[in-house]
């Protein structure tokens, strides 16, 4: 595993300029969850990818699965967002690359391949089970102390990035964390209240995971069993047993005592 900061490309690559005007123009559109396949169609005629995530880290806290695109692959990547976010984390490097660039550093590249890994539950459920041979991650700071991080999976039928390949993606990586950065920017501002609203319910409930968390979240923005099913990655049955579980180890009954439950006064 090595990270460091941006490197300017060193040679000129073509672009499709309608995709990339297409991706700033949908800022604010409620795009989150097409935006890591927009990037995959940008990205795909330079450089074959497999899958695209987009993490955002806040203090404190485990990484929020912002949005996730896959390429023709066997596997729930649903699934393995949200693995990653509860239990690996730590293990991919980004951590160490994010405490030791510090703010100062607009954009920082990582680079982690199947063989860096020791940790075998990790390398089996984010590498060999989806064939994944390589990631690239972009990280950039943002305010409140939070991070994001943008990553492309390279398949096995493709081997390793290739020096060009690398080139390619840093020159273009600019360009791709300020679209990550506007769309995250605005996601943060429809889904302030929402979110302020499950942060007070999960510091009066710390033992939450961070499904439950989502979870959390997903319903105090109204989202119904199927949308919720979607987020998540599961069928909606499970989904509706998710949320029941979760009534019950709040202690309370429904929606309507949830609201009360996070708007209750502190003081």
């Amino acid at each position: 595993m090595q990270y460091w900061p941006l490197r300017a490309g060193s040679v000129e690559h073509s672009l499709n300029l309608g995709h990339a005007a297409s991706l700033f123009a949908r800022v604010g559109g409620n795009r989150s969850r097409t935006l890591a396949a927009d990037l995959l169609q940008l990205i795909g005629p330079g450089v074959p990818l497999a899958q695209c995530t987009i993490f955002a880290y806040a203090p404190r806290r485990n990484p929020q699965v912002f949005s996730f695109a896959d390429r023709a692959r066997d596997v729930a990547l649903p699934r393995i967002s949200h693995n990653y976010a509860e239990r690996f984390y730590s293990q991919d490097g980004n951590q160490q690359a994010m405490a030791h660039g510090g703010p100062a550093e607009r954009i920082l590249v990582q680079r982690q391949g199947i063989d860096d890994i020791a940790h075998p539950e990790y390398r089996r459920v984010c590498y060999e089970q989806p064939r994944i041979s390589e990631r690239v991650a972009l990280l950039t700071h943002c305010e409140n102390e939070r991070w994001l991080s943008l990553n492309f999976y390279r398949g096995r039928e493709h081997g390793h990035f290739s020096a060009r390949e690398m080139d390619y993606l840093q020159t273009l990586a600019p360009l791709l964390i300020q679209a990550v950065r506007l769309h995250y920017q605005a996601w943060l501002q429809a889904n302030e209240l929402p979110l302020l609203l499950a942060e007070r319910v999960a510091a009066r409930q710390p033992g939450l995971t961070l499904r439950e968390q989502t979870l959390l979240r997903l319903m105090l923005t109204g989202a119904d069993t199927d949308a919720i099913a979607t987020q998540l990655g599961v069928r909606p049955s499970s989904a509706a047993t998710y949320v029941k579980r979760l009534y019950r180890k709040l202690g309370i009954g429904g929606l309507r005592e949830l609201i009360g439950l996070a708007t209750q006064a502190q003081w």
